[in-house]
């Protein structure tokens, strides 16, 4: 079902149960909760910015193309965007501030059109948004 649009109630669903977690209140959930959430939040960022120009990686678990221009078809893609489960899961709820998590490592980008990922986050607003230092 990865072609399946993933709608804002679903989206809410699958993130719901890591929030503590992303607060730094509560132990991280199961690898599979952690693994739903960063599926389906990558699969709705992909979905909200279709296309093939910049990979985003979520090692183990993710990775989407998105923004519209030039694809990439073979071998490394010129721009790319890796971080790990949490740091994506607080950058998408808006938790951790994009140049926060850039400026501290937490995230790679490479290629001009990474940065691009930024501007798009968080994907959604929760009670407890806050940027990160």
């Amino acid at each position: 079902m990865p072609n399946r649009p993933i709608d804002a109630a679903q989206l809410r669903t699958a993130l719901a149960p890591v929030h503590a977690w992303l607060d730094g209140t509560e132990e991280p959930p199961p690898r599979p909760v952690i693994a739903a959430a960063v599926r389906t939040s990558l699969r709705a960022f992909a979905q909200r910015y279709p296309g093939k120009a910049v990979e985003v990686r979520v090692p183990p678990f993710a990775a989407v193309q998105c923004l519209e221009g030039g694809a990439h078809t073979r071998g490394t893609p010129p721009h790319v965007v890796e971080t790990d489960p949490r740091d994506w899961l607080r950058l998408a709820t808006g938790r951790l501030a994009w140049a926060a998590a850039v400026d501290s490592a937490a995230v790679r980008a490479s290629g001009h059109r990474a940065a691009e990922i930024g501007a798009l986050l968080p994907l959604v607003h929760t009670a407890q948004s806050r940027d990160s230092e």
